[in-house]
């Protein structure tokens, strides 16, 4: 009997809780099927995420005959909630896709905009991983710790590249909303020193609320052969299959999973992030798109004409107003296309071809998504948002462009063209890492000017997108110019489903949502309302701006951003040059009047010092390459000395001994079978950056691979069957990564002596000149008995080249330089040094 009045008293509560619950929230409780039927479904108010399991609402007795059993109602969206496909391309500035008079055919966004709305004053942050922690969190970018890019990460909450868990992203609240939800392709918002396969994965698209990933993790990755994970396993789909590449594979699989879902729960709306690692470099296409492209003879005019061109169709299409002025092609840092020698230009226009090939091949894999999409019948139930570019176009191939990325990220931004002719043929396949010359950088990012990074110009941060929902969206082919940022786009899926951004996610109070919603502009009626978002402030690696109402003020772009590796401006909050401009009248930022408005730009100052201490932006650092050797919470964090017993592969850069800038010792005990040993014994890197310790026909072999331009071998003898003890000992001479908290570079990429020994004895001693100062191959992984991916040397193997010998035990010791007294005081009163060891005697210039 006692058993019996709990069961009532808990039924009622239970109503009781519903009814509380409903009137308390912004959206009634909305429920279906008989309450405690397995059919039973039930919105929630999403408060409290997840929700509080409900009081049991049966009736139990002594025994189950007398007794009514009771499910808790199956959790569901509201009624009228979307299917979400949220599509994010990479690199790709204002000027790129046809959809916004781009000379680069991108039919699917053509359709996305054709059927629904096209924007074109929507923001990025300047740079990957923090537009799209603001993109998933609906929160500014240093708020959600992503000031930089995850492998830029320092110790403090705006820049720490941990999403705090007060912010939870759109994936967990939807999913605790009863959508399906999954991420494919890339995802740069796992901090770099936590992608190994050991985790943690809090941070991860599993733990931030996505059920399903497919894609890699990190900034880019090698199209041919990616660092490629389902959920939290690495896979290797490209094996054995020479013509496999990412941008279909992870279309065939985004397909698979809409249709295995379709299949299984129809009813089951889904949230997809579609995250392609186009347009960023390396830009690897497919053969048949390089074709198709090339016959178009798009590039042939040079870059110059290709504004021309992409400016003239901007006007056409009404996506920039009339009256819009571009500002002089900028002779002082990029050439005039007449003033390009015959040589260059042909291997410019092959750079041009090959990135607008992977930018054509990306949007017709996208197509072949929302394709299925249609196929299921779902596409008018579907909320698609296409945005085009997480930040403008890249220019971080510098003034020349590189057939390997790996050298800019290790200060080569000027590789001469005769040197980048031997990759000609190859240009976009797996043998390069390539990116294009930063003249069609600038091109493309039409009518603005500068790159990627520069968040002080609309080069760098104003992207284009498109939007449709056929269902609710009837101005087809219309034109939104409000002012909006990715941090609108979480508060825009939260109104269209009606879902309410939680107060609590397991236990932790929410930060506020920091966008605005832009449902409004779906309607017709609203195609001319003001825009809701007034303010928004940018900052980016020491360059910063602030909107307020049609007003941005702005730093003078003080550094190219091929200029990554010389010291940082100190003071980059106040040692700068000021412009203001009336983008209410000057869509393309090209007409400053700081001059004649003294007191609106002190007055806009002020009013972004209070926009970046309220959203983390302090302390703010202009360093690039420094940020990127900069110390970080990996598990390898404290230890000098590594030891391994077994073969181990997968393990990420951010995750494995650092041995750059510094001494370090490796000594292999293994066992020599009959007939001789073959095979890796520890690589680090890959074919356009690392290192490699093998068994080479029975020969011990230690190679550098300089960023794929040159490679230091030493050898030894063959070695007898049986046991041996192997070791590479490399003493540094530079200072080492001290230097770097003196603003200066001179410890890093200097030489040292290796020296390889057999059984204790030297069998092979060379002096390197100079050493890769920054960063090895970041896509490809520390693996131990063999070799992942690419190969450090194609001439000498092909992975895997798994170890045929019996590895005892590898051990690895690091001595990092330490700064003497001497040293220190030195540096307190030196010129300011580069990463190629010249002076630099100004930073930047002062105000003026």
């Amino acid at each position: 009997m006692r058993d019996r009045l709990h069961g009532h008293i808990a039924c009622a509560l239970g109503l009781a809780l519903f009814s509380l619950t409903s009137s308390a929230g912004a959206a009634e409780i909305q429920t279906s099927g008989t309450p405690g039927s397995p059919a039973a479904t039930t919105t929630i108010d999403g408060a409290q995420l997840p929700p509080a399991d409900p009081p049991f609402g049966g009736l139990i007795e002594d025994d189950a005959l007398t007794s009514k059993a009771w499910w808790a109602p199956r959790i569901v969206p509201p009624r009228g909630a979307p299917n979400i496909l949220l599509i994010i391309t990479d690199d790709a500035g204002f000027g790129v896709p046809s959809t916004f008079g781009g000379v680069i055919p991108t039919p699917t966004m053509d359709r996305i905009a054709r059927d629904g709305l096209r924007y074109n004053n929507i923001h990025s942050t300047a740079l990957c991983s923090p537009s799209r922690a603001a993109l998933i969190t609906g929160r500014n970018h240093h708020s959600a710790g992503f000031g930089v890019i995850s492998e830029q990460a320092t110790g403090f909450p705006g820049y720490n590249s941990i999403i705090a868990k007060d912010k939870a992203t759109i994936g967990r609240t939807l999913l605790e909303n009863g959508y399906a939800t999954a991420w494919f392709g890339k995802d740069h918002n796992t901090p770099a020193f936590s992608a190994s396969s050991v985790g943690p994965f809090d941070q991860w698209p599993l733990g931030m609320g996505f059920e399903y990933f497919y894609g890699f993790v990190g900034g880019d990755a090698n199209q041919w052969q990616p660092n490629l994970y389902r959920n939290t396993t690495q896979i290797y789909p490209f094996e054995g299959d020479p013509g496999w590449n990412l941008v279909t594979g992870m279309a065939d699989d985004a397909i698979a999973y809409l249709n295995r879902l379709n299949q299984t729960v129809p009813d089951k709306p889904f949230f997809v992030k579609y995250a392609p690692g186009a347009t960023h470099a390396p830009h690897h296409p497919t053969r048949e798109w390089v074709d198709k492209i090339s016959a178009m003879h798009l590039f042939d005019a040079g870059w110059n004409k290709l504004r021309e061109t992409i400016f003239a169709n901007q006007k056409k299409l009404g996506v920039v107003p009339e009256g819009t002025q571009l500002e002089p092609w900028p002779t002082g840092i990029l050439p005039n296309w007449d003033d390009v020698s015959e040589e260059d230009r042909k291997l410019f226009i092959r750079q041009a071809e090959v990135f607008a090939a992977y930018a054509a091949y990306s949007d017709h894999e996208i197509g072949r998504v929302v394709q299925a999409i249609e196929d299921m019948g779902k596409l008018d139930d579907t909320l698609i948002i296409y945005i085009n570019g997480d930040n403008g176009t890249s220019a971080e191939g510098g003034p020349l462009g590189t057939p390997n990325e790996v050298a800019f990220f290790n200060g080569i931004n000027k590789m001469p063209t005769a040197v980048q002719m031997q990759w000609y043929d190859a240009w976009g396949t797996e043998q390069t890492y390539n990116h294009m010359s930063a003249g069609w950088s600038w091109a493309f990012d039409t009518p603005f000017t500068w790159f990627k990074q520069n968040a002080s110009r609309l080069g760098g941060i104003r992207q284009n997108m498109a939007i449709s929902w056929p269902a609710r969206i009837t101005d087809k082919g219309g034109l939104r110019q409000q002012f909006a940022h990715f941090i609108d786009i979480v508060p825009t899926i939260l109104e269209v489903t009606g879902i309410a951004a939680p107060d609590m996610v397991d236990g932790i109070k929410q930060a506020p949502i920091e966008g605005t919603s832009l449902a409004y502009t779906f309607d017709a009626q609203n195609a001319a309302a003001p825009s809701r978002h007034k303010t928004q402030y940018f900052e980016m690696l020491g360059q910063w701006a602030l909107y307020d109402d049609g007003w941005l003020l702005s730093t003078k772009v003080n550094r190219a951003p091929w200029e990554a590796f010389g010291p940082a401006n100190t003071d980059p909050l106040n040692n700068q040059v000021l412009e203001l401009y009336d983008l209410t009248t000057d869509f393309s930022q090209s007409q400053n009047v700081a001059d004649k408005n003294p007191d609106k730009v002190a007055q806009m100052k002020q009013a972004f010092v209070a926009e970046a201490r309220k959203y983390q932006v302090f302390p703010m650092d202009a360093s690039v390459g420094a940020r990127i050797v900069a110390p970080r919470p990996n598990i390898t964090a404290g230890r000098t000395e590594f030891t391994y017993t077994v073969p181990m592969v997968g393990l990420p850069q951010g995750d494995s001994p650092a041995i750059l800038n510094a001494s370090y010792t490796i000594t292999a005990d293994i066992e020599v079978p009959d007939g001789g040993g073959e095979g890796m014994i520890l690589t680090s890197g890959g074919r356009f950056a690392g290192y490699g310790f093998y068994l080479l026909k029975g020969r011990p072999v230690f190679l550098w691979n300089l960023v794929d331009l040159k490679r230091v071998r030493w050898e030894g003898p063959v070695l007898a069957p049986g046991r041996h003890t192997l070791e590479f000992d490399f003493k540094y001479d530079g200072l080492g990564v001290g230097t770097l908290a003196f603003n200066d570079m001179s410890g890093l990429g200097r030489s040292g002596t290796g020296v390889l020994k057999v059984d204790g004895t030297a069998v092979d001693t060379q002096e390197m000149k100079q050493t890769l100062p920054m960063i090895l191959q970041w896509d490809e992984s520390f693996d131990i008995g063999s070799d992942t991916l690419t190969g450090v040397n194609d001439a000498d193997y092909q992975p895997p080249f798994a170890l045929t010998a019996k590895l005892n035990r590898l051990t690895l010791t690091v001595d990092r330089p330490q700064l003497s007294q001497d040293d220190i005081k030195k540096l307190q009163n030196a010129e300011a040094i580069a990463v190629d060891g010249n002076p630099i005697q100004h930073i930047q210039p002062a105000p003026h």
